[in-house]
């Protein structure tokens, strides 16, 4: 039986917690207009894994009213408790490309010094594709933290703006392969002809997948 509005709100007015869990999943088959209202409560509800819950899926009802989503979504971008709920807040205003949000992007990552909101706000920023982006990438580029750097090679192909170019031309000697791997990506993404040489030196990459990704980005040159 397909789930109604009144059965999924008495999933999530349970005291059983796995109960509302089951609610959680349930309002994902609810129309957009009918979930966001049940929805929108538990994005600060007492528990940390609802309220996650509930701001991860934010990104597929959120439209439905996007003042009061983005306001939700800064809220709990810097005043929730729990750094994966905050992650999952900036997460949901790249996929909403809600570019309004750009300097709460950027003032919360240079607030933070936890790397997992940092991860998440730079591929938000890839995701956006906001010029305004690249020098916060570039700062992330300089990171001693790898993940953090590979998130940021991703965001500047995705932004597009050649100028990184110089800048992830020394990744490709990069001793981790996934990094070289996603440089290939973004390198591609570039598209220019100064992504040629990069490329070329990735194409016979010891690692099989590198050097594909590699040979791949050159083909769409040509």
């Amino acid at each position: 039986m397909s789930p109604t509005p009144e059965s999924v709100q008495s999933l999530l007015q349970s005291q059983d917690y796995g109960d509302r869990i089951k609610g959680l999943n349930a309002l994902r088959q609810l129309p957009v207009d009918q979930a966001y209202p049940l929805l929108k409560p538990l994005i600060t509800d007492e528990f940390a894994r609802i309220r996650y819950a509930a701001v991860s899926q934010l990104d597929q009802v959120g439209h439905h009213n996007p003042t009061e989503t983005l306001a939700l979504l800064r809220d709990r971008l810097f005043n929730d408790s729990e750094i994966d709920v905050q992650a999952a807040a900036a997460d949901a205003i790249a996929a909403l490309k809600f570019t309004e949000a750009f300097d709460d992007l950027k003032q919360a990552y240079e607030q933070t010094s936890e790397w997992l909101l940092q991860f998440s706000i730079v591929a938000a920023l890839g995701e956006m594709g906001d010029p305004r982006a690249f020098e916060l990438l570039c700062n992330a580029l300089e990171s001693d933290n790898g993940l953090l750097q590979t998130a940021a090679i991703s965001a500047l192909g995705e932004l597009g703006d050649p100028k990184a170019i110089p800048l992830l031309i020394p990744f490709v000697e990069d001793a981790d392969w996934q990094v070289r791997q996603r440089l290939a990506q973004a390198l591609a993404n570039l598209g220019t002809p100064a992504s040629r040489s990069p490329l070329q030196a990735l194409s016979q990459d010891t690692i099989e997948s590198v050097a594909t990704e590699a040979q791949r980005g050159l083909a769409s040159l040509s």
